[in-house]
């Protein structure tokens, strides 16, 4: 890479931003990517196991990239940080070395992305959401109730958040209730690979042959699932998801197997630990803050700015990897065909020159440009449906409680790709 004039990151920024227990600790990384937005918005991170890559700390230039997608393809290289060893095993290990352990909308480019995007697009519209709102609605009761049965202190992120969007997700793919807590632990260990308390093994990964290894246990299971869904779906269609994926047609054939096991991975995954981070984000901030939850509880208060203003705070896909088909100059650098760039929205969403106080949390900022669903061709398919269900649980359970708080430390997840909340221990009241 032709890096000689770069501008390169302090050792400790570009140490920080591909560390998964410095997003664990998220206060420390968000001064080095402060720095960063200050000094060096976009320069070129160099650590000794990864390809040096730049790092995009502004909302702008995020933005700019991320609406560009013939310039910066997603197909090219790894869309998640990966190390070269890792990189180097995927390759070896997929379908024209394209390493890409899993293909779903996420690693695709065009003309095939939109082919793909559009076949379940109009199902995560809000018009037909309204469809399933009353189902959702429903297991949000349930998932209060199931909440105020703690007797007055639970775990949030663990006993409520992590399952209330996985019941919405498995409901409208398709998967039976049974099936959720394997769906559960599949996402974590897909997400949480780097995390030695949620990984597949329970410890912490020290090769990138171990990872590799226990992502592809990971991705067969979620194939031997999806393959045996897959058959029942084409031979009893139903009116959901899987029947949608398992019947498609691309280019006047049934979708390749790869491909299929990919989408409904996508769906299955990204719908439901985002989410849980999000509303796991919000309500620690209610716990935290008495005069807000007290806002926010009452029945006809507007929880737009609320779910927004969680979404950026907590953020939970914290980069996407983009690679550039050709030079190009973006944020006064000069990007040259190859180089990679990772798009760290974590920094994106407390970029100051876009946000008031970035560090405060605050429902009524005036116009909230959170990036955290990304933008552009590859905005999340999901992100109405994400919206929708943070409010509806918020709804549900805000009038039901009468006090709220912290009653330990709350813990984030050691990882650079999905982050947010793994505890959040808290002390309520019911009303």
């Amino acid at each position: 890479m032709g890096f000689m004039t770069k501008p390169i990151l302090p050792g400790e920024v570009a140490a920080a931003v591909v560390d998964p227990a410095a997003y664990g600790e998220w206060g420390a990384l968000h001064e080095r990517l402060a720095w960063a937005r200050a000094n060096a918005p976009l320069a070129v991170a160099e650590n000794p196991e990864v390809d040096p890559f730049w790092l995009v700390t502004r909302h702008a230039d995020i933005m700019a990239i991320s609406r560009d997608p013939q310039r910066f393809a997603n197909g090219i290289r790894p869309t998640v940080l990966t190390n070269r060893d890792g990189e180097a095993l995927a390759r070896a290990a997929t379908p024209n070395n394209d390493g890409h352990l899993i293909r779903s909308l996420v690693q695709m480019d065009a003309p095939d992305h939109m082919k793909y995007r559009l076949l379940t697009q109009s199902w995560f519209m809000p018009k037909n959401l309204r469809i399933v709102e009353e189902r959702i609605r429903q297991i949000a009761r349930d998932t209060v109730e199931h909440m105020l049965s703690f007797d007055g202190e639970c775990d949030f992120a663990r006993d409520v958040a992590a399952h209330y969007p996985l019941r919405v997700v498995m409901d409208i793919l398709g998967v039976p209730p049974e099936d959720e807590p394997r769906m559960l632990m599949l996402t974590q260990q897909l997400f949480g690979s780097t995390d030695p308390e949620l990984n597949r093994s329970r410890e912490a990964i020290s090769s990138a042959e171990q990872a590799i290894a226990m992502l592809h246990y990971v991705i067969a299971d979620f194939e031997q699932y999806f393959g045996a869904l897959t058959a029942d779906r084409r031979a009893s269609p139903r009116e959901d998801i899987a029947t949608v994926i398992a019947n498609a047609t691309i280019d006047g054939g049934q979708i390749p197997d790869r491909e299929l096991a990919g989408y409904y991975m996508i769906i299955a995954t990204a719908g439901h630990d985002t989410t849980s981070a999000s509303t796991a984000g919000a309500l620690m901030e209610m716990a935290k803050d008495p005069a807000l939850f007290g806002r926010f509880r009452a029945a006809e208060s507007d929880k737009s700015g609320l779910i927004e203003e969680a979404i950026r705070w907590s953020t939970p896909v914290q980069h996407f990897m983009r690679s550039a088909r050709e030079d190009v100059e973006i944020g006064g650098q000069q990007v040259r065909e190859g180089d990679w760039l990772m798009l760290n929205y974590v920094s994106g969403n407390r970029d100051e020159s876009v946000f008031a106080d970035p560090f405060t949390f605050d429902p009524d900022r005036p116009k909230n440009q959170q990036i955290a669903f990304g933008f552009g061709a590859h905005v999340c398919l999901g992100q109405h449906l994400a919206r929708m269900e943070m409010r509806i649980l918020m709804e549900e359970l805000l009038p039901r409680l009468k006090r709220l708080e912290l009653a330990g430390e709350p813990a984030r997840v050691e990882s650079v790709f999905v982050g947010g909340l793994k505890r959040l221990p808290i002390r309520f009241e019911a009303a």
